[in-house]
């Protein structure tokens, strides 16, 4: 009989620990391994818009999904409009739509989501099933600042060159 309550508490602690481990593996800050997920700020100075103007103010928040991410943009744009978009796309070359006003050279989809290297995630934005931007997203090593380098076509017509830099929140 004691043999048996030992083996049945050896049993229990093992369940324990694979219960704290399934527990912190679903945890939110196991999952972060993503340099990118997190919150960003627009840091306008160190930024270049071409045509311009700049932005005034912008704050993008990006979360992890399921082989993929959740992004979510807020601000203010160069002609002192409202920005407030948002798309959640796979890592899985399809297109999914990005909705809201002040898109992007008027996107309304995003495309070719994909990991270049741990630091880099790259995608093309399509308005109308069209390319208009493609953009290439870099952590710095430290983890405090993302370069979003961006070209394509305004609706305009007109040629779009953009290096946006922000700072972590």
């Amino acid at each position: 009989m004691k043999v048996a309550r030992r083996s049945s508490a050896v049993v229990c602690g093992g369940v324990s620990l694979v219960l704290v481990f399934i527990i912190g593996a679903a945890s939110p800050a196991f999952a972060q391994t993503d340099p990118l997920l997190g919150t960003w700020k627009l840091n306008p100075a160190k930024s270049k818009y071409t045509p311009g103007p700049p932005a005034k103010s912008q704050t993008i928040t990006y979360a992890a999904v399921p082989n993929g991410l959740k992004v979510t943009v807020d601000g203010i744009d160069g002609d002192g409009k409202k920005m407030a978009y948002g798309y959640t796309a796979m890592f899985d070359g399809k297109d999914y739509p990005e909705t809201g006003v002040g898109t992007p050279n008027g996107m309304d989809t995003i495309s070719g989501l994909k990991h270049v290297d741990t630091f880099t995630t790259a995608y093309v934005g399509k308005r109308a099933g069209k390319v208009v931007q493609t953009s290439r997203r870099v952590v710095s090593k430290d983890g405090k600042t993302l370069t979003i380098t961006s070209t394509g076509t305004n609706e305009k017509g007109q040629k779009t060159e953009t290096v946006t830099v922000y700072d972590r929140q």
